[in-house]
């Protein structure tokens, strides 16, 4: 079984900063491709941004595009999501998500993932 744990969320002013991490449990992590994805009240689930099995490779939401960066440490199971210039319509609650070793869907596509975490709040005042 995948357990992933999020951390990091909290309340930030306008055009400050938080690093969101996601600890994964188990010894499959390092063949898997981990995203993050996040909903707003009464919105949809959306996707934020992506990183591959290897870490050779990233996608993102347009909307975060040159503000969020993603990145992943398999010595410590950890996937991370470093938000810069946060603005107010980040407010969400943040999800990390596993894959298998590939994006089935796509990494943009929530079939893609296997497991989920419980989410962490991250709000962003003005």
């Amino acid at each position: 079984q995948v357990r992933l744990v999020e951390s990091g969320g909290g309340l930030v002013q306008v055009g400050g900063s938080l690093r969101l991490s996601c600890a994964v449990s188990g010894r499959t992590f390092s063949s898997r491709g981990m995203a993050w994805f996040r909903q707003a009240p009464g919105k949809e689930r959306e996707f934020v941004a992506s990183i591959t099995s290897s870490g050779g490779s990233a996608n993102f939401a347009a909307s975060v595009l040159g503000r969020f960066t993603i990145s992943r440490d398999d010595v410590k199971n950890t996937v991370y999501l470093q938000m810069n210039s946060l603005k107010p319509e980040d407010t969400a609650v943040y999800f990390c998500a596993a894959a298998s070793n590939f994006f089935s869907f796509g990494p943009e596509n929530m079939r893609s993932y296997e497991y989920w975490g419980q989410g962490t709040q991250v709000t962003v005042s003005s």
